[in-house]
């Protein structure tokens, strides 16, 4: 035998015992049943279809949270709100490409007109009497769009404001005209995303609840003080307050770095980048206890039944036990799970005084301690 022309022999020889080697490998044992392809094409199908329905139905469950949420703690947003109504409408255009074959099936939209899927509890688009199933054809005399129609109906709220819609819809075949009155709520999206961790976050350009997260949280008053406890990070300003401190230390990680580059060494910005991480960390824990904490206060403005929701501090020590005794950048479950119970019997205090639901926060404290300023004497 000869080698390959540019194969060294030892490869050659090396890629044989390979395939040897794989012939020989141990093989299943059982003598499974044969499966017919459009069998498995259509069990395909039917669990593509009931996935869809499943991420909407779970969608909605976000969506009403979500609005509750954001009309009830808009104050607290300051300037970043915008107008809403409360509806979820699609083509299968404007859904990724992925599910468009099967769409119509899942959730009953039509190709022609942007379809309701989803309408908010008590929302705008409720009280006006829009219903799931029907086809949106113009908002205020402008065509409603068969691609891209959420961020299309985002955008004309946006620059509508609270000023009245008028919308022409399609329902059984007959043209209805309802007319919608818009609410400030506020903007930052909340998004459901498919993944199997009991997890939520933001990056303070979105909130994102994780489908697995619904699966713990059994009841709306639960999942109202995880979006609360995101909103809160927001409204907080933690990001901010994170930048600020992983600046502070890395300048002082620089400091430290340009004193051994005196001495003629060059730590490559060692100091600086790992005194910025630890910047970045410190109040961690604090950051997301206060989140907690404005957060059940965002859920009970809201009208959410807040008792019994510092169970889900015990439900996620399940999933992970490690956070029962651990604490690096989050407490502890042990902590958060009596934090809350503290929380909501302070609200319940409140609520029994006809006091307004405001969070107690140390600014509060220092201007109540400061003296009031003398009166000038007017001559």
């Amino acid at each position: 035998m000869f080698p390959l022309r540019g194969v060294p022999v030892c490869g050659c020889h090396c890629s044989v015992l390979a395939s040897v080697w794989l012939c020989a490998a141990c093989t299943p044992s059982a003598k499974l049943p044969a499966l017919s392809p459009d069998d498995i094409a259509a069990e395909r199908h039917r669990q593509e279809i009931a996935q869809l329905k499943d991420y909407y139905e779970q969608m909605h469950r976000v969506d009403t949270v979500g609005f509750r949420i954001a009309v009830a703690n808009r104050a607290d947003c300051k300037d970043w709100v915008s107008a809403q109504i409360g509806l979820l409408a699609h083509t299968p255009r404007s859904l990724p490409r992925k599910f468009r074959s099967f769409s119509t099936e899942a959730l009953g939209i039509r190709w022609v007109r942007a379809t309701v899927v989803s309408v908010v509890e008590g929302s705008p688009a409720a009280v006006a009497g829009v219903k799931n199933g029907d086809e949106l054809m113009t908002f205020n005399n402008e065509p409603v769009p068969t691609v891209g129609t959420p961020g299309w109906i985002g955008y004309f709220l946006k620059y509508n404001g609270e000023r009245p819609v008028t919308i022409v819809l399609k329902r059984d075949g007959a043209d209805q005209t309802l007319t919608v009155n818009p609410v400030l709520a506020c903007a930052i999206p909340i998004n459901l995303e498919i993944n199997q961790d009991a997890n939520a976050f933001t990056d303070y350009k979105k909130i994102v609840i994780q489908s697995g997260f619904l699966r713990t949280l059994r009841t709306d008053a639960e999942l109202a003080t995880i979006v609360g406890h995101e909103l809160a990070h927001v409204t907080m300003g933690h990001y901010k307050k994170r930048l600020i401190n992983e600046a502070a230390g890395a300048f002082s990680g620089a400091l430290i770095d340009g004193g051994f580059l005196l001495g003629g060494i060059y730590t490559g910005r060692a100091f600086s980048d790992y005194l910025g991480q630890a910047g970045r960390k410190v109040f961690s824990i604090g950051f997301e206890l206060e989140a907690d904490y404005v957060g059940v206060y965002y859920a009970a403005r809201a009208g959410y039944d807040i008792s019994g929701t510092e169970e889900v501090w015990r439900k996620l020590s399940l999933e992970y036990p490690e956070d029962i005794r651990k604490a690096t950048t989050h407490p502890t479950s042990p902590v958060r799970f009596l934090q809350m119970r503290k929380v909501i019997e302070e609200i319940a205090d409140k609520k029994r005084r006809n006091l307004p639901l405001v969070p107690s926060l140390k600014s509060d404290e220092l201007q109540a301690a400061e003296p009031a300023p003398a009166r000038e004497t007017i001559y």
